[in-house]
């Protein structure tokens, strides 16, 4: 099961796991674009491909994916929590509408399906499941605070979650990618080519092949690509006054 599985990075992972040999089921609220996205793995990888439609930043998403993939016969073996939403500004102008969405989609909902489908694992005496952080769990980050700060939480919480698990024959682990060439980043395609080309920004083909790796060899934790090794290295170093002189550049400002 591939959550966000109808673009970017999620539908990487699930061309991925579906090129292994594993049927996939694909969950997005996007409900046209998952069911092209379900047709094509089908096709090209001769497995099968279910697209599931929910919406991860409701109440409730999680127990009622389980429900539905309780009521087919559909096991999951292989979870992977990607879903995920980025938006830049300052938080005191954000909709308070848009962070509770933000937190339900990537604290609520990705604990619950690990919940529900990790006991399911763990009573079969094994399983894997993959979080999506970001190097931004590393640092509080400014102009994405409540962003960060959930990331921070799967970075904590896959952890915890991968030593509980790990007796029991059940692998967690969680991917940190810095900037990837999706349409999070309002950026023309000549410059996300660039950034590419220099390794600032990671493919989502990349990062999925890196996490599925990692996943696959038992790791806790995979930081895709050196550049954004370094940054997260770094960044922990930067003392708060850093941060906030950066925040005063007129080329960020511009961002927020």
């Amino acid at each position: 099961m591939v959550t966000g599985a109808s673009s970017g990075i999620g539908r990487e992972y699930a061309l991925q796991l579906a090129a292994a040999g594993y049927d996939v089921i694909l969950v997005s609220n996007r409900e046209e674009e998952n069911r092209q996205v379900a047709d094509e793995i089908a096709r090209r990888c001769g497995v099968a491909a279910w697209p599931l439609y929910a919406d991860l930043a409701e109440e409730g998403a999680a127990e009622r994916i389980h429900a539905a993939t309780e009521a087919r016969g559909w096991q999951v073996g292989v979870l992977v929590c990607n879903a995920g939403m980025l938006r830049f500004g300052l938080f005191t102008d954000e909709n308070p509408a848009t962070i509770a969405a933000l937190v339900t989609l990537h604290c609520t909902t990705p604990a619950q399906l690990c919940r529900l489908y990790g006991a399911d694992m763990r009573a079969r005496g094994h399983g894997r499941i993959l979080v999506m952080s970001s190097a931004t769990a590393w640092m509080p980050y400014p102009t994405i605070a409540a962003y960060a700060a959930t990331k921070s939480f799967l970075r904590s919480f896959a952890r915890a979650l991968h030593d509980e698990l790990h007796d029991a024959g059940v692998c967690v682990t969680a991917v940190f990618p810095g900037a990837v060439d999706t349409p999070f980043y309002r950026l023309d395609a000549a410059w996300r080519r660039r950034l590419v080309r220099w390794g600032v920004m990671s493919t989502p083909r990349e990062v999925a092949k890196k996490g599925l790796r990692a996943l696959f060899r038992g790791r806790s934790r995979c930081i895709p690509g050196l550049f954004t090794k370094t940054c997260v290295f770094l960044c922990r170093l930067l003392p708060p006054a850093v941060i906030r002189a950066i925040l005063r550049l007129k080329a960020v400002q511009r961002l927020l």
